[in-house]
């Protein structure tokens, strides 16, 4: 099941496109979705913050009364939305825009059935292989299903490790640093540090031969002898270790 969000302040438009998702998502039966229409940009930003809301895509005509698709992307960016974003318009000029509140799509309408199944399929494809970047860790006879990019670092303290997360919550678990390391192994952004950290690539905002900066804010100090492992890890990941490139 995916959920999609369609804001279009055109009747007409938004019938139009409810209609090809439906179409769509019957001829691909094992992506079913649900869709939900808004009429204007302030009713679907309304609906974000009164509840826990965050469609799989979000289709937003560019070009409304009010608050325009633009200005709404901006803003439920701004509340932490990461919904994939595809702006419906008429004309490319805000093609920049677009850029700058990290859409994946920019279709210009009238929007053609071909053209939106393209899209389509190229955009639940990637939801599914994002999908498969998770692990399962069972906590209080509770098991969580954890997304790896969500994750900043986990530290060790005694006999417990805090797996700390980009939305700021925390998780304490049973187990040791050695079988989390495991755990983890699959996925070359996540990085062993020292005893006491585990640490994800992705979220390193600054790296020298000191310190880390991760970007929740915390800082971790480099162990003594690791920096050239971090340094190489980091430039392999990034850019196949050309480092002459930064």
């Amino acid at each position: 099941m995916y959920l999609v969000a369609l804001c279009d302040d055109e009747q007409a438009e938004l019938d139009k496109m409810r209609a090809l998702l439906e179409k769509y998502s019957g001829e691909h039966p094992k992506r079913e979705l649900s869709v939900e229409c808004f009429e204007n940009a302030e009713t679907f930003l309304g609906r974000i913050r009164e509840e826990v809301y965050e469609p799989d895509l979000i289709l937003l005509d560019i070009f409304m009364n009010g608050k325009t698709g633009i200005e709404a992307a901006r803003e439920f960016r701004g509340m932490g939305v990461k919904s994939r974003i595809a702006f419906l318009t008429s004309s490319t000029d805000y093609a920049l825009e677009a850029f700058e509140v990290d859409a994946v799509q920019y279709l210009v309408k009238p929007v053609s059935e071909m053209s939106i199944f393209d899209f389509l399929d190229k955009v639940f494809e990637s939801i599914e292989q994002e999908r498969k970047r998770y692990v399962l860790l069972k906590v209080d006879n509770t098991v969580h299903r954890i997304m790896v990019s969500s994750v900043v670092c986990c530290e060790s303290q005694r006999k417990n490790q805090y797996l700390h997360f980009s939305d700021g919550t925390s998780l304490c678990l049973h187990m040791t640093m050695t079988g989390l390391e495991k755990l983890f192994a699959p996925f070359p952004e996540i990085l062993r540090l020292g005893s006491s950290y585990i640490i994800n690539l992705e979220h390193v905002e600054i790296l020298n031969a000191h310190e880390l900066r991760m970007d929740d804010g915390r800082v971790i100090y480099m162990p003594r002898g690791s920096w050239q492992n971090v340094r190489e890890k980091y430039f392999n990941y990034y850019c196949g270790g050309e480092e002459e490139l930064f």
